[in-house]
């Protein structure tokens, strides 16, 4: 990921969180930015695309600006932000408040990045700052990522219940503000979530066979945002056999390469 945000950027857009927080957008009818079907675009890393025809965007939290966010949404767009909730990254603008003690192992293939033990309440006041920054900057929605540290080898000895009380905190912290917010991942404790957040974002559900987990979202009207990262483009063959499998009735898909650089994508 790009790491380009200094800290004084960090903390001037900090000091202009709003005091009261603003209404909820939940789905509603089939044309909702958050309901199931609804289209959307995913770039954590480049020059961002900002001509896409899609409902939602999902972009970072640290490098997109204000600017940026107020022109898609002037569009009609719903944009939602990304963070990683779960994880410790070095190049972040907040990177020193994270305690030491409560990182752990790195995550596989993310260099500069620790697991984080979600037990540690001192993470608490480093994510509410950035959720207040997602309300300064006007998104609409919150990705936190990294949620579903309790199935990974993180060094901590973290269990289901301690998952599932970081998660609806962080559910309950995004509503207070007047957020939406995305469940990452986390396929086990889908049906003990799903009632806690707006909408789901998977990745690669296709590939490991996992996709019939998000039934109690797509039941509830509520939007699965899914990518899947072939490695390439796919030709036209290619394509229609990923789009026309079951499996994937009611998600939204975008194919992508991993590092979701906007140098190409495709939808179903």
């Amino acid at each position: 990921m790009k790491r380009l945000l200094l800290p004084l950027l960090w903390l001037a857009a900090c000091a202009q969180a709003p005091d009261l927080p603003r209404p909820l957008s939940p789905p509603s009818g089939a044309d909702a930015p958050f309901a199931t079907g609804a289209s959307w675009y995913w770039q954590l890393n480049g020059d961002l695309h900002s001509d896409v025809q899609a409902q939602v965007y999902d972009i970072d939290l640290f490098d997109t600006p204000a600017t940026t966010i107020a022109a898609l949404r002037d569009r009609g767009i719903a944009v939602i932000c990304y963070f990683s909730a779960g994880s410790y990254e070095n190049w972040r603008p907040d990177a020193d408040a994270f305690p030491a003690d409560a990182l752990g192992e790195p995550l596989d293939g993310w260099e500069g990045e620790r697991w984080l033990d979600i037990r540690d309440n001192a993470l608490r006041p480093i994510l509410e700052q950035r959720l207040d920054l997602a309300v300064s900057k006007g998104c609409d929605a919150v990705e936190p990522d990294n949620v579903d540290g309790w199935t990974n080898r993180t060094g901590f000895p973290l269990s289901a219940d301690d998952q599932l009380a970081f998660n609806r905190w962080l559910a309950q912290q995004a509503h207070a503000r007047g957020l939406l917010v995305g469940l990452k991942n986390d396929l086990d404790q889908i049906g003990a979530l799903e009632a806690a957040f707006d909408f789901a974002i998977n990745e690669q559900c296709l590939a490991f066979d996992e996709c019939s987990a998000y039934a109690p979202f797509v039941a509830a009207g509520k939007a699965v945002f899914h990518a899947e990262y072939p490695g390439h483009p796919l030709n036209e063959k290619e394509l229609q056999a990923i789009c026309t499998r079951p499996e994937r009735t009611g998600l939204s898909t975008l194919i992508a390469p991993l590092n979701l650089d906007g140098r190409w994508w495709q939808y179903c």
